[in-house]
């Protein structure tokens, strides 16, 4: 087994399903945030709340498509190509 073949295999089983799964909690607490500011119209507490769950959401968010990209950048430099499913 050489080193493409071994990060091939970390980035397939354990990178991608990882930072898909921590993509999908953020998407939960940014759509759970919205819930919240727009349920609560007129508490402010509730509403504040609500905002700071739309910004972590969007945070965690933006962080997981950045470690995406960065393990495709440090595939791409070994010159191993990605999952045939992104399209890309």
């Amino acid at each position: 087994m050489d080193i493409s073949q071994f990060l091939n295999g970390i980035n397939r089983l354990i990178l991608n399903p990882l930072i898909l799964l921590a993509f999908a909690v953020a998407l939960i607490v940014f759509f759970w945030g919205i819930f919240q500011f727009i349920a609560s119209q007129t508490a402010d507490t509730q509403r504040d709340e609500g905002k700071r769950k739309i910004f972590w959401g969007l945070f965690g968010m933006f962080i997981m498509i950045s470690a995406f990209g960065l393990i495709r950048l440090i595939l791409s430099t070994f010159g191993i190509s990605g999952p045939a499913y992104l399209g890309f």
